[in-house]
């Protein structure tokens, strides 16, 4: 057995592990050793200090040396065992609950000393101590400062502190994986050596020593060690050069009442080169709301179906696949053939467009994951597009990868704007595209806050907005109203709206069925509505150039992300669009700066470093279900020097290292993840 391989033994494997406490670990995503390692300390207990009995001070835990003196087991059932101890200066009672006499007798022997550890109490005159924390002959094995962890129920600290010292004693001295001017950087901290500090009571919080920053970058360096294998293990698959007609975009711009950004413009060049190189594309292209990512995807599978490819095209939602399927076929020639299979399409329809595919008689398929279900075969697929990816984690997008086949290029495509430390962690094994610029005649958002009490302003502004015939989007957090958290609900507001605008309003939300919500939306396209009451289901890609207000209740609970996507939906035509942020009184100070910054940018770059300040990297817009990566130490906030580093010592080692032989260790430990297994 290699030595690091210890560390991934199962947590049964240690003494006093048994199959309850290790399922008790385990549902706290605690699964062998290693795992364990990085649960930290939280804080600790001093017993190093030995009390006499008069000087004990109730409420604290304490240790004291004392003899027994007298057993108190009663007869009744359910009543605690009792034992009086002394020492020259007075009394102290060990009580017990659920403690056998056996075990009581073995542990505190009648005219022995011993020492007992525990909280302090004081009934009927006397001290006591409840279930002793710790009770032992030797008074060297309690006088020490023991380390309290964050503990699951059913483990006690005692328990919890054996477990970890066992580890610890056993733990292998790893072979140094580290560069030397690396190395340096840390102190020449080996990891062994900093696992034993991370748990020294001494050292809790030590966020700034060097060997709590030496395992922060082995964790970041494992993950960035993954990502590149896999970029490299797709960048290695030969494919046939897409050849790009030049023509096809020029017939396309035609078309359209707009020029393309500079911004587009670069990125369907890098786009084109790849796919008329003869390696396989694996592209992320993030831009942020508005800025026009789809015309960019369009007009490559454009350049893909004039190949011969055809082309998958999936939206996270039925409205966003049928949206940009409209689009499509607006802007394409009538003889490319194009069809759109949904959870909802007729099932004679899905198996006949299912034919079509494998005949190649389709060049263009949009839809949701049903796209990829194992009846959905295609004849030549050559490219694949997904929007709004962020739910998909690495795993998920080497297997699509895998999917379509070597001659088949991928683009995923992003709406939430990340932070730079975090596009390295989560797209490490992609190519990056970014289009920050907006179209030319979009108008940047004014963004407005205001007292919920100044209820009768946004109505008045409203009515002024629907008689110049725009349309309004009414945001609320929650469907119906929360005894528990005072929020506006969307039914209560739509009730209230309605009034004021009688047939002029309707409502969407997750409870409605997918049909009756299809038919609400276009309905309001069509401006039979005026007004949308809403819960966030509208944030991401759903595009009514005529609705140029939105109205969002309780912003201060939403996130800056969330609030900007939500912003995103309006001004999305040639007239200036409008947010008005409505907030309760009282804000926390987080609150005010999240309103603050938000009416102060439309930059959703900058938008989305602020809120991870804020919340923190976790918290994100879509990152919560998206399986991203979850450090144990790490923090693309606090360490982002240390993904820097990272990130230029994954390029050293991909220019100047032949294999990954020495990193095997590193990597099967901090990942553990089975997409390993095929590159390590």
């Amino acid at each position: 057995m290699n030595n690091y391989e210890y560390l991934l033994n199962d947590l049964t494997t240690l003494k006093g592990v048994g199959k309850k406490i290790s399922k008790i670990l385990k549902k706290k995503r605690i699964n062998n050793l290693f795992d364990l390692l990085f649960r930290l300390p939280q804080s600790y207990t001093d017993r190093t200090e030995r009390f006499k009995i008069k000087d004990l001070k109730i409420g604290e835990i304490s240790t004291v040396n004392v003899v027994v003196k007298k057993y108190s087991f009663p007869r009744i059932r359910n009543l605690p065992n009792k034992v009086i101890c002394e020492d020259e200066t007075g009394f102290i009672d060990c009580v017990f609950f659920n403690s056998y006499e056996g075990y009581i007798r073995k542990v505190l022997p009648i005219n022995q000393e011993v020492s007992i550890s525990g909280k302090i109490n004081y009934f009927k005159n006397r001290y006591q101590i409840t279930n002793p924390t710790y009770v032992s002959k030797e008074s060297t094995l309690i006088e020490k400062i023991h380390n309290k962890y964050s503990l699951t129920e059913g483990i006690s600290e005692k328990t919890y502190n054996k477990i970890i010292n066992q580890i610890l004693e056993n733990l292998p001295n790893l072979s140094e994986w580290l560069n030397q001017n690396i190395l340096k950087k840390f102190e020449n901290k080996s990891w062994k050596d900093s696992i034993i500090k991370l748990h020294d009571p001494k050292n809790i919080s030590n966020y700034d020593s060097s060997f709590y920053k030496r395992l922060v970058f082995d964790e970041i360096l494992a993950s960035f060690l993954v990502l590149s294998e896999i970029r490299k293990s797709i960048k290695k698959i030969k494919k046939k050069n897409k050849i790009i007609n030049i023509n096809i975009f020029n017939d396309l711009k035609k078309k359209l009442n707009f020029d393309l950004t500079n911004d587009q413009i670069k990125v369907l060049n890098e786009i084109n080169n790849d796919l008329s190189s003869s390696y396989k594309m694996f592209r992320i292209l993030q831009g942020d709301v508005g800025t026009g990512k789809t015309i960019v995807a369009l007009v490559s599978a454009l350049n893909v179906i004039d190949c011969g490819y055809q082309v998958a095209f999936m939206a996270p939602t039925e409205i966003l696949a049928n949206q940009h399927y409209l689009l499509a076929k607006k802007l394409f020639n009538k003889k490319i053939n194009i069809e759109l299979i949904t959870s909802k399409t007729d099932i004679k329809i899905k198996k006949n467009i299912q034919k079509k595919a494998i005949r190649n008689e389709l060049n263009i398929i949009f839809g949701t994951h049903s796209l990829f279900q194992k009846k959905m075969n295609f004849f030549n697929l050559g490219y694949i597009i997904i929007d709004e990816q962020h739910k998909f984690g690495v795993k998920q997008r080497k297997e699509l990868s895998d999917k379509g086949g070597p001659n088949c290029d991928v683009l995923l495509m992003s709406a939430t704007p990340i932070p730079r430390t975090l596009t390295m962690t989560i797209f490490g094994d992609m190519d990056l595209s970014i289009i920050k610029e907006k179209p030319y005649h979009r108008k940047e958002i004014k963004t407005y806050s205001k007292l919920d009490t100044k209820i009768n302003e946004v109505i008045n502004f409203v009515k002024k907005e629907i008689e110049n015939d725009n349309q309004i989007f009414w945001v609320c957090p929650l469907i119906e109203e929360s005894k528990k958290i005072d929020h506006q609900s969307a039914v209560n507001k739509y009730e209230f709206l309605k009034k004021i605008f009688p047939g002029k309003v309707a409502i969407i939300h997750g409870n409605i069925e997918s049909k009756e919500k299809d038919k609400i939306l276009k309905k309001f396209q069509e401006k039979k509505y005026s007004i949308l009451v809403s819960t966030t289901i509208i944030e991401v890609g759903i595009d009514f150039p005529n609705a140029n207000v939105i109205v969002i209740e309780n912003s201060n609970k939403f996130g800056l992300s969330q609030l900007h996507q939500l912003r995103g939906r309006v001004g999305r035509g040639k007239k200036q669009g409008t947010c008005i942020l409505m907030f309760k009184s009282n804000l926390s100070i987080n609150a005010k700066k999240r309103i603050n910054i938000l009416k102060n940018s439309n930059d959703g770059f900058y938008i989305s470093e602020e809120d991870m300040k804020l919340r923190g990297y976790g918290d994100i817009l879509g990152f919560k279900q998206s399986g991203v990566k979850k450090f144990r130490l790490a923090d693309p906030i606090k360490n982002q020097d240390l993904f820097l580093l990272a990130k230029n010592e994954v390029n050293r080692i991909e220019n100047e290292e032949k294999n990954l032989i020495k990193y095997i260790p590193l990597i099967k430990l901090y990942d553990q993840a089975e997409i390993i297994n095929d590159i390590v």
